[in-house]
């Protein structure tokens, strides 16, 4: 008890008591249902929905850029308390009332709380779990049993071990852009022996598009692919935060603060101007091909969101090596390692070289 009193909560200021997290009926704890949208308590099987999202709801409220460091929120909702994994670095947020000694990254137990005084501002959208514990689990077996390499041993018998339900940290960001760029483009054209090259051209010009909601990850301490290989969410979804969202759940706290989160979303927005431009310049030259799109783009009314978005992490054995995988929340896609047969392999290899020798064949003829 003593070692509790003194968990200092994640962020600093008033929070409010979350008193319908206890039901009413029972006392026992509420928490979120992916499988109900709802509250529910599993002893006494008390049922509350939340409020629906209404039009104008804050959940799709962007934040101004610039006013951002006098504007953001620190208040979760309710106490909370960090702990970090000693094994894989990762850092979650709890309520303080919850247990939480086990990483829901990697599984570990070797955790432990932390002093956190960091000027660390609270979401202002979740996308609630939609997938639950239970639906999860069969999406697993689907998943495995759909692998072409996989033993079929461990197709049969293979078993998630419990599934850590977790809220990763996202920024999303808004601008105006208005682009300079030069490009070359190429038309074909026959020889006189009939070969086919390209004559390129210069072209320059301005480009101006509106990015809506470009997503980054807002994690630097997470290095398990298989989350950003999930990390897709339908943010038409998003509802406005509520620490009952995420009752009964961790939520991992941003770790890529939201300048860099800015940079990093810059190198994927260039990516998108590039690809566009390059459609643009080919659509009106009637090209046959574009290359070396150079730009210079200015961004205003720059705009952001800090959001919850819903995974569950879990691991399974085989032959005494375990394998993780990721479902998302929302979605059910699936992300993860499973163990390969050497045999299935071989057999591949041997059916392909025996393809490519008929074929071969059949066309040298």
């Amino acid at each position: 008890m003593a070692e509790n009193e003194n968990l200092n909560q994640m962020v600093e200021g008033v929070t409010e008591d979350v008193t319908d997290k206890k039901c009413p009926n029972c006392g026992a704890t509420v928490t979120w249902d992916p499988a109900t949208l709802a509250m529910t308590c599993d002893f006494c099987g008390y049922h509350k929905e939340l409020p629906k999202p209404e039009e104008g709801s804050n959940a799709s409220t962007e934040i101004d850029f610039n006013s951002a460091k006098l504007r953001s929120s620190k208040d979760w909702g309710a106490q909370k308390k960090t702990i970090v994994c000693k094994n894989c670095g990762g850092s979650a947020v709890y309520d303080m009332t919850e247990t939480a000694g086990v990483c829901p990254f990697c599984g570990s137990t070797s955790v432990m709380p932390v002093d956190d005084e960091e000027d660390v501002m609270a979401p202002g959208g979740v996308v609630p779990f939609e997938i639950s514990r239970e639906k999860a689990a069969e999406l697993f077996k689907t998943w495995l049993k759909k692998k072409l390499f996989a033993p079929s041993k461990a197709k049969q018998s293979c078993e998630a071990k419990e599934f850590n339900g977790i809220y990763l940290p996202y920024w999303t960001f808004d601008s105006e852009t208005t682009s300079s760029y030069t490009a070359e483009y190429g038309k074909d054209y026959k020889d006189k022996d009939g070969n086919t090259k390209t004559r390129w051209y210069t072209t320059r010009g301005i480009y101006d598009e509106f990015i809506d909601d470009e997503v980054v990850y807002a994690s630097t301490k997470t290095k398990d692919e298989n989350i950003k290989s999930v990390s897709s969410f339908d943010f038409k979804k998003l509802r406005d935060y509520n620490p009952q969202f995420i009752a009964g759940f961790a939520a991992e706290r941003y770790s890529l603060g939201l300048d860099d989160g800015w940079k990093a979303a810059q190198v994927s927005i260039q990516n998108k101007l590039k690809q566009h431009v390059g459609e643009r310049v080919k659509s009106r030259t009637h090209a046959d091909r574009v290359r070396n799109v150079r730009l210079s783009t200015s961004y205003d009314k720059i705009t952001f969101k800090y959001l919850l978005a819903p995974i569950w992490i879990s691991n399974f054995s085989f032959n005494g090596k375990v394998y993780n995988f990721v479902v998302n929340g929302q979605t059910g896609r699936i992300a993860g390692k499973s163990p390969v047969s050497a045999l299935r392999v071989a057999i591949a290899i041997i059916i392909a070289i025996v393809v490519l020798c008929i074929l071969g064949y059949v066309f040298g003829q």
